[in-house]
């Protein structure tokens, strides 16, 4: 049976997701739910996820959701096209930069987007503002020597590059969409993420809605 995802558009994890079944290359169909009619609330979708959150994935009738888990499972059960390391110390690696990435990385960036992106009249709070700059100037700080590779993790690309990326574009979305609050990527994780975007594969997972803006 074929993989069913189901995707928010704009949600790093999703799109981490994403990124994973496309270089996988593994076929799918493509639930894009709409966070403003709050599909990931009804009760067709709380039936896959009762945490109302993207992104999920069906197959076989497996329904799992939790986008570390999701990509996990799709390297376990297709690891033709591998996205992590053979070494069980390199594994460790790239899941140690995950969880940097889902608990340092992101609540940084989440919280600066809180207050711009969400605030389009550019009224959210200074201090707040100062603050997220502050802790994401930190982490970028401590990102940035993972990218004198040519890929996070080291030479080859993985599951690491996967979750980072999507998070320093939406930090990048906020100079585009508020350019007083933006953040510039150090030196190497810029390159890293034109690596990224270079993949033949990159483009398909754009979130549809910065396509249209």
């Amino acid at each position: 049976m074929a993989i069913t995802f189901y995707c928010g558009s704009g949600s790093p994890f999703a799109w981490k997701v994403w990124l994973a079944l496309e270089h996988k290359q593994l076929p799918y169909d493509l639930k894009l739910l709409s966070f403003s009619a709050a599909d990931q609330k009804k009760p067709e979708f709380l039936a896959i996820n009762p945490r109302g959150m993207v992104p999920a994935l069906v197959e076989d009738g497996m329904r799992l959701y939790e986008s570390n888990a999701i990509v996990e499972y799709l390297e376990d059960a297709y690891p033709e096209r591998p996205l992590l390391p053979s070494s069980h110390a390199a594994r460790a690696q790239v899941r140690r930069i995950l969880a940097e990435t889902d608990l340092y990385l992101f609540d940084a960036v989440s919280r600066l987007v809180r207050e711009t992106l969400f605030k389009p009249k550019g009224d959210g709070d200074p201090a707040e503002i100062a603050r997220a700059k502050t802790d994401v100037a930190e982490e970028l700080a401590r990102f940035e020597p993972y990218a004198e590779t040519p890929y996070l993790a080291g030479t080859d690309l993985t599951l690491a590059d996967f979750a980072v990326y999507p998070v320093l574009a939406l930090l990048r979305r906020i100079g585009e969409k508020q350019p007083p609050h933006d953040v510039a990527l150090p030196s190497c994780l810029s390159a890293w993420s034109k690596r990224i975007e270079s993949l033949p594969y990159f483009q398909r997972t754009v979130p549809p809605h910065w396509k249209a803006a």
